[in-house]
């Protein structure tokens, strides 16, 4: 993503052709933005509470749990709903069978929308109802734009940039050669660079075309592919557009939730109907739609990067898509639709995403938005964005409680991860500061590089920025000829991935760029490394894999010396030529813990990383059964399993598959004892008369 205001720029005629050579920055005059191009914007006729804790079981006997009502029940609340307008009140987050105990623990169930007259002042509401001592907090509810633009270059072969020298004809083989991000190799030796520029003695942008491309300046695939490549174990869920579902290279990696029915009235009880392959925010229902008017493709290009079917032959790479010659599935994806077509979202809508991410199954969140940083220049950006996190936490709790629900309640205590994570774009404005809700503690704010290890010219940078991943930079790889179209060149310097048809020219691949490009680089590594950690057994907590994400990461610092040059929106005003520079010491430090490494991270996990996993607790209804496969924990193939109490409890194994079937014959709980080479573990059955046993299935 550049700037979205380069139409008004350029219809203000405040351009001017720049000289070929470069000595200093160019000073561009720009007027102010009149338009709220800032993702901040509060909503007419809504606002969001959380009401105090002694009102639970109140607000439970009154059954807003339900749907919409029209009162609170609560005298002062709904004085003061007379005095706005007020006239429904819905509970934020559905009620979900599984997991409405440990939603209440989280204080989830508090959290309303109330809804009033849009003639009445959101600001004015919001301090009406924060006085009140039923209330515990109270906040607009704000406007979430796409912080992305819709630039999309269509894949066309024809117009290959680079082609390897051997002339290797297997499509998703030659298609790996462009894609620098998975594996780059320098493009010097083995890569014969087409369309080339002659750069004359006195070129003032300092690199030749070859040396913008650096060996290893990648998330070193090659070397983590060769023990892992996926695990269909490991969930991520897309928080953007609709993912293309019947994407050839994405439709095997598609996450189904095999409980519910398309069409359905929440057959699995999980408070969303119909959601067979994820939800659709916006329009609050189980159909994801992907090309709707105004869509980008944005949300099936981020997918591609994580888990595009590897080795299937068509197509491209992907991070963590599995090895299709091989019958080795990769990570699922899950579509959480927050952005559709020209629609807007807003908190509501994202907190109930993240939420249903969390309960659903997934253990990190894929998010290419966020806030506009709290240091972006207001002339160019709009209103600016949170400053602190502290500022964010205060006017944006319901995102807050969101992300901390997913960080502390994804996962398993006996899988790979206990927790979840978040992971964000750090923002394209070329500010010194990430922003929100990535810059949080307990989020990764990620931001983009060029081939060649430089930060990308329109990256955020600096506080609150957690890691740094390949995002693409156009406007630096401007003079890489793509055709005759000015808004190709450069395109091998951007990232290929899959799109819809109806922005790709019907080839469902092209090329985009931004940090919310780098961003699903990391979801990647990181949906990669828990696939290993799967594999092999080891559990970790959320903020302990974060930390190994950090660790295993590459050093980029000693590139941060010296200038950049590139060609500042010639890609956006193609009329017009903008020389301009970076001074890439003011990067160094500000690029978070390096480049992310996913060859490096499945180091760690063989050197020990993480503990042992443990076989779970069993959690069986009266008269009901449930399965489980000691081989997905522990090590081992010969297990036995004893329970203690066997008029609680029956189990048996089957001997083809190794899986052991739990029955449950009367309420109570028994300890039990599987054993293995030589090893043994205890754990506990209960056997519940209730329909919801929300256990570690």
């Amino acid at each position: 993503m550049k700037m979205k205001f380069i139409n008004m720029i350029l219809a203000a005629g405040i351009l001017t052709v720049a000289s070929s050579c470069v000595e200093e920055n160019l000073d561009i005059q720009t007027p102010p933005v009149q338009e709220n191009d800032g993702i901040q914007d509060k909503m007419s006729g809504q606002v969001i509470l959380k009401f105090d804790d002694s009102l639970s079981d109140l607000l439970d006997r009154i059954d807003l749990t339900g749907g919409p009502a029209t009162r609170s029940g609560v005298n002062t609340v709904d004085e003061i709903l007379e005095i706005i307008g007020g006239y429904k009140l819905e509970r934020v987050f559905p009620v979900n069978k599984a997991t409405e105990d440990q939603s209440r623990e989280a204080g989830l169930h508090l959290w309303y929308v109330v809804y009033f007259d849009e003639s009445q002042n959101v600001d004015d509401v919001v301090k009406k109802l924060s006085v009140l001592g039923e209330v515990q907090s109270a906040a607009p509810v704000r406007t979430i734009k796409k912080a992305y633009d819709d630039k999309v270059i269509p894949y066309r072969p024809s117009r290959r940039t680079m082609t390897k020298a051997d002339g290797t004809e297997n499509e998703e083989e030659k298609n790996l050669i462009m894609q620098w991000n998975l594996i780059n190799n320098g493009y010097v030796s083995d890569y014969v660079i087409k369309d080339g520029v002659d750069y004359p003695s006195d070129y003032p942008f300092g690199k030749d075309a070859e040396e913008k491309f650096i060996a290893g300046s990648d998330v070193n695939c090659k070397s983590a592919w060769e023990r892992c490549t996926g695990d269909e174990s490991i969930i991520v869920a897309v928080l953007d557009e609709g993912i293309r579902l019947d994407h050839p290279d994405l439709k095997d990696n598609i996450w189904t939730n095999e409980d519910e029915v398309a069409g359905s009235e929440d057959k699995d009880e999980n408070g969303y109907a119909g959601d067979v392959h994820g939800y659709n925010f916006i329009d609050g229902s189980g159909t994801i739609k992907w090309d709707s008017y105004g869509d980008t493709g944005h949300g099936t290009h981020v997918s591609g990067v994580i888990a595009a079917v590897n080795n299937n032959g068509i197509g491209i790479h992907s991070i963590a898509g599995g090895d299709y010659s091989a019958h080795k599935p990769g990570v699922k994806l899950m579509s959480c639709q927050v952005f559709s077509g020209t629609a807007a979202s807003n908190t509501v809508r994202l907190a109930r995403a993240i939420k249903y991410a969390a309960d659903n199954g997934a253990v990190i969140l894929q998010c290419s938005f966020g806030y506009n940083s709290g240091s972006a220049n207001p002339y160019l950006y709009g209103e600016s964005g949170f400053k602190t996190e502290e500022e964010w936490e205060t006017y944006c709790p319901l995102e807050k409680t969101a992300l901390d629900y997913f960080i502390h309640n994804a996962g398993s205590d006996n899988g790979p991860i206990k927790g979840g994570i978040p992971i964000f774009a750090s923002g394209n404005e070329y500010a010194p500061q990430a922003g929100f809700p990535g810059a949080s503690e307990g989020c990764i704010s990620v931001a983009s590089i060029a081939g060649d290890y430089t930060p990308s010219t329109f990256t955020n940078y600096g506080e609150g920025t957690k890691i740094a991943a390949p995002g693409g930079d156009q406007d630096y790889y401007f003079d890489y000829q793509q055709g005759d179209d000015v808004t190709e060149r450069g395109a091998v310097g951007c990232i290929l991935s899959t799109l819809p048809d109806h922005v790709s020219e019907g080839s469902g691949y092209g090329y985009m760029e931004g940090t919310s490009m780098a961003c699903p680089h990391v979801s990647g590594v990181a949906a990669l490394g828990l696939s290993y950690a799967a594999q092999q057994h080891r559990h970790f907590t959320a903020e302990e894999f974060r930390e190994l994400l950090f660790d295993s990461c590459t050093a980029i610092d000693s590139y941060m010396t010296g200038t950049k040059f590139y060609y500042q929106w010639q890609v956006d005003a193609s009329s017009l030529i903008h020389p301009d520079r970076l001074i890439l010491s003011k990067y160094r430090n500000n690029m978070g813990a390096g480049l992310v490494n996913a060859g490096k991270l499945l180091d760690a996990i063989d050197n020990g990383a993480g503990e042992p996993m443990k076989f779970p607790n069993i959690y069986v209804k009266a008269g009901s059964k449930v399965a489980a496969n000691p081989s997905a924990y522990l090590d081992g193939t010969s297990f036995t399993i004893e329970v203690s109490d066997q008029s609680i409890a029956s189990v048996t194994k089957n001997e083809q598959n190794g899986i052991f079937t739990f029955e449950g014959l009367k309420s109570g709980f028994t300890s039990a004892t599987i054993s293995w080479g030589g090893n043994s573990q205890s754990f506990v059955i209960t056997v519940s008369t209730s329909d919801s046993a929300s256990g570690w299935l």
